[in-house]
């Protein structure tokens, strides 16, 4: 791994986010494994912070992966289209938001659920390395892709040198 990647986590942790280190990774492979639903990981919202929505908000799970020229973000956000979803960089900090808007058909009220339902958000440290004027980003079937391209390697400059006067 590159230092690019090294650097892409989740602020104020010490988790690297690697695919062997993910908890939302490890808990989807338990889950395949034993046939068992994938239960979502609500953010709590720190003491004295309100939500200006109401709702929960769910962490996305996320997988990174890295190629030669670009760091690839997987987020599964379901019901999130390229509308609901915002992303933003912020002194060297990525987020992603999702807003998530329950369809609720004329006439029903809903009575009981296995889903839960709300938006999702989730940030990411990000190094030097990576080229923030080129950072893409596309959502199809609620898995939002992010494409960071890495920064070219430095080009060497010959610095001249004048006499003292």
């Amino acid at each position: 791994m590159t230092g690019a990647t090294q650097e892409l986590e989740k602020p104020n942790t010490n988790h690297k986010l690697d695919k062997q280190e993910s908890p939302a990774t490890k808990q989807n492979e338990q889950a395949l494994a034993t046939h068992e639903p994938v239960n979502k990981q609500e953010i709590q919202a720190p003491q004295g912070a309100e939500h200006t929505r109401t709702g929960k908000i769910y962490t996305p799970p996320v997988d990174i992966y890295e190629t030669r020229d670009a760091i690839i973000l997987l987020a599964d956000m379901p019901g999130v289209d390229e509308s609901s979803v915002d992303v933003t960089l912020e002194k060297n900090v990525l987020t992603i938001y999702g807003h998530v808007d329950l369809p609720q058909p004329a006439g029903y009220q809903l009575a009981y659920a296995e889903y839960g339902v709300g938006d999702y958000r989730r940030s990411f440290t990000i190094s030097n390395q990576v080229d923030w004027e080129r950072i893409e980003g596309i959502v199809k079937a609620g898995v939002l892709k992010l494409t960071l391209p890495k920064l070219g390697p430095a080009e060497s400059k010959k610095i001249a040198i004048k006499p003292a006067k």
